[in-house]
């Protein structure tokens, strides 16, 4: 079992300027606890030990909250001292990384996705990269993926009014040798650049979960955080 992870921890949090300001949008407060907080005691439930957060705008701020531990769980930080795009950071995040292979989690949703058993079945099919779908009705804020009778993803499409599909849920198994055609400090999108580009290049597979789900990356979901967080795990 893995016992790694690495949080997209950079983003902005534009579309929340109205309700919090000054701080990275992992640190938006949840009746007072930083939602990031509530990502690592997912992490530890699920035993990881060590957390490489992708970090960029006012990294300090979480810096000199948590420090290098919560808890059991070890933290460090790769810092992007120029935007790198989602691929560019996670790229940057690897260089903290002991194995070939790492959990990967979104800074801004929280997914409650059991981690042994999306990393059997990417053990299982020999994927390079496994995402963590959840299925969802009428909605047009995400793109939907589409994938195959073997679990393959065969397809990704834009954002849409749709009645029901997949969301990228944000939670993925990722290997090292997704990344090994870019050059260090490369900016680069990993939805664009890998994901959607790779369809045919790479084994991606899909693992389908119900799970509580929430993306806390625009005002209404951001204040439904505040009644349903945290969920019990």
């Amino acid at each position: 079992m893995l016992k790694e992870a690495i949080i997209l921890a950079g983003g902005l949090g534009t579309r929340l300027k109205g309700v919090i300001s000054d701080i990275p949008k992992p640190m938006a407060p949840i009746n007072g606890t930083p939602f990031i907080q509530h990502l690592f005691n997912y992490l530890i439930e699920q035993k990881i030990t060590h957390v490489v957060l992708a970090v960029g705008y006012k990294h300090e701020v979480i810096e000199q909250y948590f420090g290098k531990k919560y808890k059991t769980l070890a933290i460090a930080y790769a810092v992007e001292h120029e935007p790198l795009g989602t691929g560019g950071g996670i790229a940057n995040a690897l260089n903290f990384v002991k194995s070939n292979e790492v959990f990967l989690l979104n800074g801004d949703t929280f997914f409650d996705v059991d981690l042994t058993a999306l990393y059997a079945q990417h053990k299982l099919s020999k994927a390079d990269l496994t995402l963590s779908l959840k299925p969802m009705h009428d909605f047009n804020r995400y793109g939907t993926v589409e994938y195959d009778s073997n679990n393959r993803i065969v397809l990704f499409n834009e954002k849409k009014a749709v009645k029901k599909g997949f969301i990228n849920g944000g939670v993925y198994v990722i290997t090292k040798q997704l990344f090994s055609s870019f050059s260090a400090s490369e900016k680069f999108s990993f939805e664009q650049n890998i994901m959607e580009k790779g369809v045919n290049r790479f084994n991606m597979q899909a693992y389908v979960c119900n799970g509580y789900f929430i993306d806390i990356g625009i005002p209404e979901d951001y204040e439904r955080a505040q009644n349903e967080l945290p969920v019990k795990i």
